[in-house]
């Protein structure tokens, strides 16, 4: 039907390392390629970072200090990957634990949808 949108979900990430831990640099690193691949495929009209190892792993090669970067510093902005338009917000589990940062994700949201038409 006119004016839908498909969404699909993609973790940076394809498996979680040992006992929940966070991920390794290089961990997250052997995991692009598959993310690049699943991209390409894709061919989507923007990609919407939903927290720290996301925004890491889509940001590295054009912010290569956003692993220093607290996400609240990188909202806000269009970014890029694989030449697509990134916006960057909070992760659902970061928003069940701090409610009131749900107005700032609002706000990522809108502007995804303002960069995506």
């Amino acid at each position: 039907a006119t004016g839908e949108k498909a969404v699909y979900i993609a973790n940076v990430l394809k498996c979680r390392p040992p006992a929940n831990r966070n991920p390794a640099p290089q961990e997250m690193a052997q995991c692009v390629p598959y993310l690049q691949r699943q991209v390409a495929l894709l061919q989507p009209t923007i990609i919407l970072a939903l927290g720290r190892f996301a925004a890491q792993s889509l940001l590295q090669s054009t912010v290569p200090e956003a692993a220093n970067i607290p996400l609240g510093k990188l909202r806000g902005q269009t970014y890029r990957f694989e030449n697509v338009p990134v916006i960057v917000t909070y992760h659902p589990a970061y928003l069940l634990r701090t409610p009131q940062d749900k107005a700032k994700a609002w706000a990522d949201l809108c502007l995804a949808l303002a960069v995506s038409q």
